[in-house]
């Protein structure tokens, strides 16, 4: 067996260089590329895509797996042989239904577009988007076709984020949440004169926030020997290894929300991926398990702890020490309830915690309607702005705040935007699990102890890698499945104390 699991480990190696390569161009192309290097940027990213599949999908990968899963089925499940034959076997049986062509198609349409909606997001115009999202909602049909769905065609989508979820999982769990999110937002219009953000709109030093929003990083423990911070149109995280994982963020020069929260999003994301062990470097292993455990991450960075109140109590000195004039009406207190405050909004990746979950479900319902041809390209502005005013209360007053907020579409990542929720609701069933273990975890950050929550979650899912789905790892922690409980109580627990509910 050691000679065939050498072999499997090699070719996984191989694989998953030409991956990080192509990595690396795409973060590039988002980060510092110039405009005019599209065409061929598409071009280069379409070949390594098709070079890596056709290398994953070879007979003798198929082989190798074949033979080591009977070689390995009497190991225990969480043994790291029999976890990366599983896993590596699940994604294996996924590749091999696409054609290399069609990956190679996918991922030349996905450079294109991603340039294209920069250009039209800049310029707020539908109409120099609009034909590559059309060809991308082609390709996405085609895949679903090609990757097979019992219930919905948005089930194969979904299941490359997220595996073994449905659709119909996704908008049953959404439904009950929705039902409590609409109560709860009204409730809090009526007191809205409670908070008062009006400190956070004021003019910031886009240098100044910069230099916060690394601050903000260090704090939470992101390591900039093994990462950076680039600013793009829209923030991500990338990894081309466990020693090199990079966030990227972007400012805006009179709110402050957008960098500093940017980069603790982004920072979650990347804990996740610098906490993967180095035994699973080069294979299907390595990184995360879902996107929707992935998000629960950086949700957790961002809200859980970047919004609570022993957090502002500990890091607003810094704060005010960088912006000394903006903070001078400012406190603790003060801060704590500003960042928090319940506003709907256009932008997706600035709305708050109460609001946000109903923009991923504006979109999910939008994703479906594409791909199931229930909704047409050309149809979709209008009924953004429509969707918006019913789910959030607003009507975008452009396509660059409305439907072109976001790169996803052009990237090609349907089936994504659930996993923002699932991970939401994730990161508050996690955070109850580690104040069970840990003690007063307000106490520890207040005093800027924010250590042992990350070598808890280092313990309980970044040393698994990609081992568990994301039932299995919630059932380990926490006893239980996924579930929208604890996500809902900690809503109503803290916007009642804030808005006097």
């Amino acid at each position: 067996m050691n000679e065939k699991l050498t072999e499997l480990r090699d070719l996984l190696g191989e694989v998953d260089d030409i991956s990080k390569a192509a990595s690396i161009l795409s973060w590039d192309q988002q980060a510092y590329m110039p405009p005019g290097g599209a065409p061929a940027r598409a071009s280069q990213l379409g070949t390594l895509s098709r070079l890596a599949h056709e290398k994953f999908t070879d007979e003798r990968m198929g082989r190798l797996l074949y033979e080591l899963s009977k070689e390995t089925r009497d190991l225990p499940y969480d043994d790291d042989t029999a976890s990366l034959i599983r896993v590596t076997k699940r994604d294996y049986e996924k590749a091999v239904r696409l054609p290399s062509t069609f990956v190679a198609e996918l991922a030349e349409a996905s450079g294109l577009g991603t340039t294209a909606w920069a250009q039209a997001r800049a310029e707020n115009q539908w109409d120099g988007f609009s034909d590559h999202l059309k060809k991308m909602i082609e390709l996405k049909q085609r895949e679903a076709d090609y990757l097979g769905y019992h219930e919905k065609m948005y089930d194969a989508l979904l299941d490359s984020y997220e595996p073994d979820m449905k659709t119909r999982e996704v908008a049953e769990m959404f439904d009950a949440v929705r039902r409590e999110l609409v109560p709860l937002v009204r409730a809090i219009a009526s007191n809205a004169d409670r908070v008062d953000d009006a400190a956070l709109h004021r003019a910031y030093d886009p240098a100044k926030q910069w230099e916060l929003a690394h601050e903000a990083l260090r704090t939470i423990g992101y390591d900039f020997q093994r990462g950076r911070m680039d600013k793009v149109p829209h923030p991500f995280c990338t990894t081309f290894s466990n020693h090199d994982v990079r966030v990227t963020n972007r400012v805006l020069p009179d709110f402050f929300n957008s960098a500093f929260f940017g980069a603790l999003h982004e920072g979650g994301h990347a804990l996740y991926e610098l906490g993967s062990p180095d035994r699973f470097e080069r294979t299907t292993l390595a990184g995360g398990t879902s996107l929707s455990v992935h998000e629960s991450q950086s949700r957790m960075w961002e809200n859980l702890v970047g919004r609570s109140r022993a957090f502002w109590q500990f890091f607003f000195p810094k704060f005010k020490k960088t912006f000394r004039k903006n903070a001078a009406d400012m406190d603790a207190e003060k801060m704590y309830r500003a960042v928090s405050k319940v506003q709907p909004s256009y932008i997706r990746v600035e709305a708050d915690e109460v609001t946000y979950s109903l923009h991923v479900m504006l979109r999910f319902e939008a994703e479906n309607m594409l791909v199931e041809n229930k909704l047409k390209v050309s149809e979709l502005p209008a009924w953004w702005d429509e969707a918006m005013s019913s789910y959030l209360g607003v009507t975008p007053p452009d396509v660059a705040h409305g439907v072109l907020q976001d790169v996803h579409w052009s990237l090609g990542y349907y089936g994504y935007f659930p996993t923002y929720s699932l991970g939401t609701f994730f990161s508050a069933q996690l955070f109850d699990k580690a104040r069970e273990q840990l003690g007063d975890l307000d106490e520890q950050f207040a005093r800027g102890e924010f250590a042992p929550l990350r070598e808890w979650l280092t313990e309980n899912i970044y040393q698994h890698g990609r081992k568990y789905t994301l039932t299995e790892l919630a059932t380990r922690i926490t006893g239980e499945p996924l579930q929208t409980r604890s996500y809902i109580a900690y809503l109503k627990k803290k916007y009642s104390e804030i808005y006097d509910l």
